[in-house]
């Protein structure tokens, strides 16, 4: 083999290994990139699942860390959360949001669900309503009326028509629970969150007529326009009959009549003639003499 060669090989091997060392040892002494982690937050957090209508003790919240930003409504002040009670559920290591709470010395249960400036009014249902499946916490309603309207048509018979919709059941008996899986209750008394005048509207329907509630979509907002309809309309294919005043107040059609049959007048029968009779008496003989008669009545 030419010795040239030989020497230029090792000299580029020589070389090669060197710069191989250096750049070994730059890497070696290179301070390390440090990877920034998320920032963390000090945030007040469940420590177990609280149920809706529950008031927060010490044991039931903690401050702990938590990664990224600060949720809206969150607090590290756990005293400022104590005591106030709980209107949406809220899940274990899940932040405490002041907007699944009530107001501050409002408590816990029910009467903390109610919003400011709304009613929750207590309905009485039949063994229907209350055993149908949907009177459940959550659920939206609406209701209807049946009864008779005082100083309306009496021949119409009984009205039903929709006095409130889109209505949210508060509770049903004593359970405010809104349940994930929408197990019926059975009950005979269910809440209902109405206005102020809402609420008079459903006393005095209660007390003066019967009410059925019917079941709609939670998300369907649209209040339906609706006539109503009475006992006489099912029996005429739903089509309203007017009123027996509003028959009398109409014009009767013209009819055409038959033309008279003429009479003509009877000539009257010519008087009876009555004869007109003398008696004649000669001595004990005695006669009749019958002489031209007159008309009758003359």
């Amino acid at each position: 083999m030419n010795k040239r060669f030989v020497g230029v090989l090792t000299f580029a091997f020589l070389v090669a290994a060197g710069a191989s060392l250096v750049l070994y040892r730059v890497l070696i002494n290179r301070t390390p990139t440090t990877i920034a982690g998320p920032a963390m937050s000090q945030v007040a957090l469940a420590t177990k699942d609280l149920e809706v209508g529950t008031v927060l003790k010490e044991d039931d919240v903690k401050v702990s860390d938590w990664p990224g930003a600060v949720p809206a409504g969150s607090t590290n002040q756990v005293k400022d959360i104590i005591g106030r009670g709980v209107i949406t559920a809220i899940f274990a290591k899940e932040p405490v949001i002041a907007s699944r709470l009530a107001a501050k010395g409002a408590g816990g249960g029910m009467a903390a669900m109610i919003p400011p400036g709304m009613r929750a009014v207590a309905v009485r249902v039949n063994e229907v309503v209350g055993v149908a499946g949907f009177v459940v916490p959550g659920m939206h309603v609406d209701v209807l009326i049946s009864g008779n309207a005082p100083g309306g048509n009496q021949s119409l018979g009984t009205l039903t028509q929709t006095l409130l919709q889109n209505v949210e059941v508060l509770s049903a008996g004593q359970d405010f629970k809104k349940d994930s899986e929408g197990k019926p209750i059975m009950v005979q008394v269910i809440n209902m969150l109405v206005t102020p005048t809402q609420a008079e509207q459903l006393s005095l329907a209660a007390s003066q007529t019967s009410i059925q509630l019917v079941l709609r979509n939670p998300l369907d907002h649209e209040i339906a326009k609706t006539p109503g309809t009475a006992m006489q309309h099912l029996f005429n294919n739903g089509k309203v009959q007017p009123a027996p005043s509003e028959l009398a107040s109409r014009p009767r059609p013209v009819t055409a009549r038959a033309a008279p049959i003429p009479v003509h007048a009877m000539a009257p029968a010519p008087p009876k003639e009555v004869p007109f009779v003398m008696e004649i008496i000669s001595g004990q003989t005695k006669r009749e003499q019958k002489f031209g008669g007159t008309p009758e009545g003359k």
